[in-house]
């Protein structure tokens, strides 16, 4: 992976944000830069070119792409239902709306469809807790989880998909 000149200014530009020898803050958003690139997912050839950007070792960004859940370290679908399991979400029902994607998908926590289009993670909390049971899928937060509005979440995604091709 290399970034083009345009994201490399934006890189430059994020990382004289920090003071000298804080360079390292940069992490997140040079990795949120590197997951578009790559596709959705960050590969090791990625994670690698982040920490030569940063000059930091491999493994300080390998933490933090394998802490966060918005940051993928395998090949995920197009869209990313990050379904939360925290106490006020489980408490609401999404155990029961995690069963149904899963069934409705035919894939478990961390699969993707066949065809690419999906992919389910259980996450924690997202910060919606008084709309729980809750998702996101890109930048979009689903909230007072249904069968039925999960079913809407799916269609809606299909025909996006649909008009894209």
């Amino acid at each position: 992976m290399v970034f083009s000149e345009q994201q490399l200014n934006k890189v430059n530009e994020i990382i004289s944000r920090y003071p000298e020898g804080k360079q390292k803050s940069a992490i997140l958003p040079l990795l949120h830069i590197a997951q578009q690139q790559g596709g959705g997912w960050l590969d090791v050839s990625a994670m690698d070119y982040v920490a030569s950007l940063l000059n930091i070792l491999p493994i300080e960004v390998y933490e933090v792409a394998t802490f966060y859940s918005m940051l993928n370290t395998n090949p995920v679908g197009k869209y990313v239902f990050e379904v939360c399991q925290t106490g006020p979400c489980m408490l609401n029902g999404s155990e029961e709306i995690i069963k149904y994607i899963q069934g409705k998908l035919s894939i478990n926590n961390g699969e993707t469809t066949a065809d690419g289009l999906f992919t389910l993670k259980v996450v924690e909390c997202l910060g919606a807790c008084g709309y729980a049971p809750m998702m996101q899928f890109g930048k979009t937060y689903r909230e007072h989880l249904t069968k039925e509005k999960v079913d809407q979440i799916i269609d809606e995604c299909i025909a996006r998909a649909a008009a894209n091709n």
